[in-house]
């Protein structure tokens, strides 16, 4: 059987480098990666990860702890867990699913924690005896990944304004969270910058609610030409299913913009202009932190914050 050393002899490396490939093969050029890949391939090595995991006191396992209840329709976490499971995967790690009552059940070396509230930091995260991110945004002293909430708004809002409407409301969700406040920042503060004026009504994150809340705001409009930025692409399709209810046209009489860009956006009819997340680059980003951690014995590493973009279609432009 092939051992670290043949391969290291086979593709003219140091053991040292053949090791990095194997653990950290982000540390490594690609062209050495390749060769020594091909290198192992040829002589049939495989490494033992599980000797590695018990030399290093390593489970091999990280969890992914979803806090809130999950909408089995929405693909949201769908796109997290792929970029988390291709990250985890290039470094022999495993990934598995818990939830609050599941997370204490079986070992790990850290965990990926997202859909967190206030009442989840004394309760559940504060506690915590392995090194962890936060996916999500937070102002505790915890190392996150999340989107640019603020500036995803901004972006929704300008445009909606630069289109000529002066009605305009925003749909945000009833969590009074560090995410949600600062999309609610990004609104007001677009609105109040060019003089207009903007409505905030927050409600739960449910197609169903938007689209009885849009019905109901709009019909106190009296048919005068609106545009509805929503917290997300959920709200936006209750939107726009009230919209059509009531006979308005699509982006004539109503505009209207979402928040995720992961799936909703694309089935919704008119196809929905929407602030996108890339969630999978961000889920992968998390994989990568959390795994930075484990090696630094849980120290702090800092944020990441990624730059979302708009997606301009036919629910705010015609063409």
């Amino acid at each position: 059987m092939a051992t670290l050393s043949d391969v290291a002899k086979k593709a003219a490396v140091s053991k040292m480098t053949v090791s990095r490939v194997i653990n950290h093969p982000d540390q490594v050029s690609s062209e050495l990666r390749e060769l020594v890949y091909a290198a192992m391939k040829e002589l049939k090595y495989v490494p033992n990860f599980a000797a590695r995991a018990l030399v290093h006191n390593r489970t091999q396992v990280i969890k992914l702890l979803i806090l809130e209840e999950m909408d089995t329709t929405e693909p949201y976490y769908m796109n997290l867990l792929n970029g988390i499971a291709m990250e985890l995967d290039k470094h022999h790690y495993a990934l598995q699913l818990v939830t609050r009552n599941s997370h204490s059940i079986g070992d790990c070396d850290g965990l990926i924690i997202t859909g967190m509230r206030a009442d989840d930091y004394r309760q559940i995260i504060d506690p915590m005896d392995r090194p962890i991110v936060l996916f999500g945004q937070t102002d505790r002293a915890y190392d996150f990944v999340d989107v640019d909430n603020e500036r995803g708004i901004r972006m929704a809002t300008e445009h909606v304004i630069s289109l000529h409407f002066t009605n305009i409301l925003f749909f945000g969700i009833s969590l009074d969270e560090p995410f949600m406040m600062a999309r609610i920042r990004g609104f007001t503060e677009t609105v109040l910058h060019h003089g207009l004026y903007g409505k905030v009504i927050c409600m739960k994150n449910s197609s169903r609610a938007a689209q009885i809340e849009a019905t109901k705001q709009l019909a106190m409009l009296q048919g005068a030409a609106t545009a509805i930025v929503c917290a997300s692409d959920r709200l936006a399709i209750g939107v726009v299913r009230a919209v059509l209810e009531m006979g308005l046209a699509i982006p004539r009489d109503v505009a209207v913009t979402g928040f995720d860009g992961v799936f909703l956006d694309r089935v919704s009819y008119p196809k929905l202009t929407t602030v996108r997340q890339p969630v999978i680059e961000m889920g992968q980003e998390c994989a990568k932190m959390l795994l930075n951690k484990i090696d630094l014995d849980g120290a702090r590493i800092g944020s990441r914050i990624f730059q979302p973009v708009l997606i301009v279609r036919e629910s705010t432009w015609r063409p």
